[in-house]
């Protein structure tokens, strides 16, 4: 993948999104945002990511995970290190330039009065084809009865994300009908809370081939997915999700945290956030 240009939609910590971008976000529910961060600030971002993937920032319990298997596997046998909350775990990053254009772009493509609700790291080992996060809606994973639905996910390239080393895919429009029914991928969310659903026959899949630096954005109801890593190298990917200040008080209100820690208190016909 080509080395992106510079971005003259950035300033400072706002990204300044076209009414193209946004018209396409709402037609598709999800749009590509090219060059969120430059190259330098993603250097300095992945610098301490890769700190996370050795175990040099201590992450507690099942919010450091493997999102490809079950909670039985080693740290050596993870296919997708899943890290949740990490500016809990390394407050450094609190208020960091990705989160402040990340906001940016929530604002502008929802509306006023977003929030953020989560973040999370997630990296495909390399030659991992089981590296893959099957198709599913994020709306399956938390309540669906809270006051406002608004939502943009932010998924963040740190690598240049490629067919083959397994990037982001949409199903186009799927936002705009009915939540699909979902089931945990390995029967039992005990062992592993991940949710599927399945394609559809008319489904249309587009693969969102991303250069380092640039930023998807989907909604919580856009059928999406990603393929494993065949790749001699990692595809990290560092997701920042906002949704309107109201629902995510009511979460908190109900015990919802999006921590894995907090699985006894949340996970039961909802569940828990984790990502592609």
């Amino acid at each position: 993948m080509t080395q992106p240009m510079p971005s003259t939609a950035r300033d400072g910590g706002i990204y300044r999104v076209s009414t193209a971008q946004k018209a396409a976000f709402e037609r598709d529910g999800w749009v590509h945002l090219p060059g969120v961060l430059a190259p330098d600030e993603v250097a300095a971002l992945a610098t301490d990511y890769d700190r996370f993937l050795r175990g040099e920032i201590t992450v507690a319990g099942k919010d450091f995970c493997d999102m490809s298997g079950d909670y039985t596997k080693t740290v050596e046998q993870f296919s997708i290190i899943n890290v949740m909350l990490p500016r809990r775990y390394h407050p450094a990053w609190q208020g960091n330039v990705y989160e402040q254009r990340a906001a940016s772009i929530a604002e502008q493509l929802c509306g006023a009065g977003m929030a953020l609700d989560y973040d999370q790291l997630l990296a495909k080992r390399p030659q991992r084809d089981d590296a893959v996060f099957g198709w599913h809606q994020d709306l399956a994973y938390w309540p669906t009865d809270t006051p406002d639905l608004r939502t943009a996910t932010c998924w963040l390239a740190i690598d240049d994300s490629t067919a083959e080393n397994g990037c982001m895919r949409f199903v186009s429009g799927s936002h705009l009908v009915p939540l699909r029914p979902h089931r945990p991928l390995h029967g039992d969310r005990g062992k592993s809370h991940t949710l599927v659903t399945d394609l559809v026959k008319g489904d249309r899949v587009t693969l969102a081939e991303i250069a380092r630096g640039d930023v998807t954005v989907h909604n919580e109801r856009v059928l999406h997915g990603s393929g494993g890593n065949k790749s001699a190298g990692w595809r990290r990917a560092y997701i920042v999700a906002f949704r309107s200040a109201a629902t995510v008080a009511e979460e908190r209100r109900r015990g919802f945290t999006h921590s894995h820690n907090d699985a006894a208190k949340v996970l039961g016909s909802v569940g828990f956030a984790r990502k592609k």
